[in-house]
């Protein structure tokens, strides 16, 4: 694709991270028969390469209209186009541009104002979070109905194992996840205690970033980046200048969409000359679960499994930004447990991190479409691997959800 970026823009490295996306992307459309909002409206700007169309019109000074915010706005950054994309263009990254871009040229509504800030200033503080969560709980039962299915289901936090292991690991606790669903990261502990690694939760460490940058708040969102590698750096430092007698081997995330984040820190961060090189340490550090246990003896694992089928949901930030499909499904495959054939697997179930809240019509009918996939097989249980995706698909599922590690730790003897 030709460029000519406005002047503004074009001598900037934003501008010239744009360009290059740009200039790599030719057109051909195989991203639209991937694309879920295309595929529901049928229209082409609320396709990658309408989008990227409008992002190039902007970007070379033509005018920025609310049409142009509001088909970037239906985007659900799923990056099921970049699995599909020949050329490898970076559309994930393009989009956060335009829409930090257009949210500079085309003010938003005082109720969009408030909702994002809403957002941005609860999710990501676990302590604000709880009260709320637990208010919601309480009022629950005179809620009207709409309202009800939209209150999360919440767990119990697990008892914490006392071990120690000489093999160690970091966890991110996260925001959402450590209030409503702590039992996830309570199953990882179990898991890789059997394995012989301890995880180490620094408390100084909080959201991974997400909200915020997502919200086209990129300088918040760093901020939160930059929190978690100074909580994390004396765990890891190459130069030997650790909190403890030993090195921890990874950053073990929980949430797929955290650990998209947090692999991604390298990239966010590569002009800051202070956190350039810690950030991409600590992104090459960061793994997902399905990593990790695979590459160690599962024979340790004794399990005693349920008769029961499963039907896994990968997550879009498991399959398509960290490029893990299939992964989850092997290992449970190898473990014994039974799983279903889900239809259009690679489709988001319409969760997208605050995407539920911003897009609810939208973000409805891909929850509809996503569960009629998965019950299609007729499962027990739902599996998933993204604390987003779990809440999304418990608000309608009339089976349970549950995050894959926590089958294998309620399986184990």
């Amino acid at each position: 694709m030709q460029t000519e970026l406005s002047d503004d823009i074009k001598d900037t490295s934003i501008g010239r991270e744009a360009d290059a996306i740009l200039r790599s992307c030719v057109h051909c459309g195989f991203c639209t028969a991937t694309c879920p909002t295309y595929q529901q409206l049928g229209d082409e700007l609320d396709s990658p390469r309408g989008r990227i169309y409008l992002i190039k019109q902007m970007l070379e000074g033509n005018a920025v209209t609310a049409k142009t915010q509001t088909h970037l706005d239906r985007c659900l950054t799923c990056r099921a186009c970049e699995t599909t994309c020949p050329s490898g263009v970076r559309y994930g990254r393009l989009v956060e541009i335009g829409r930090e871009y257009v949210d500079k040229k085309v003010p938003r509504s005082l109720s969009q104002r408030i909702t994002r800030k809403a957002l941005r200033t609860i999710v990501p503080h676990p302590q604000r979070l709880a009260p709320l969560i637990k208010l919601s709980q309480l009022l629950k039962p005179l809620l009207p109905t709409q309202l009800k299915t939209k209150v999360p289901v919440l767990q119990a936090a697990s008892a914490q194992l006392k071990t120690t292991h000489a093999r160690k690991m970091i966890t991110l606790a996260g925001c959402a996840q450590s209030v409503i669903k702590p039992g996830t990261n309570g199953a990882a502990v179990k898991i890789l205690d059997r394995l012989g690694i301890t995880l180490t939760p620094p408390a100084a460490a909080g959201c991974c970033g997400a909200v915020s940058y997502h919200l086209t708040q990129h300088e918040e969102g760093l901020g939160f980046m930059r929190r978690n590698i100074d909580a994390w750096w004396p765990l890891v430092d190459p130069a030997g200048n650790l909190a403890d007698d030993a090195p921890h081997e990874a950053i073990l995330v929980t949430a797929s969409g955290c650990g998209a984040m947090v692999k991604e820190y390298g990239d966010a961060l590569k002009d800051d000359p202070q956190y350039a090189d810690k950030a991409a340490l600590i992104s090459a550090l960061a793994k997902d679960p399905c990593e990790v246990v695979a590459n160690e003896d599962f024979s340790s694992l004794k399990l005693n499994l349920p008769h029961k089928k499963i039907a896994f949901q990968t997550p879009c930030t498991l399959q398509h930004a960290q490029q893990l499909n299939g992964r989850v499904e092997t290992i449970l495959g190898q473990l014994g447990f039974e799983l279903t054939t889900v239809p259009d697997g690679h489709l988001c179930c319409g969760s997208a991190g605050t995407y539920s809240i911003l897009q609810p019509k939208m973000s409805q009918t891909l929850r509809d479409k996503k569960l009629t996939a998965l019950m299609s097989g007729q499962p027990d249980i739902i599996a998933t691997a993204n604390i987003g995706c779990h809440m999304q698909l418990e608000t309608k599922s009339n089976i349970p959800v549950k995050h894959w590690l926590e089958l294998i730790a309620e399986a184990m003897i």
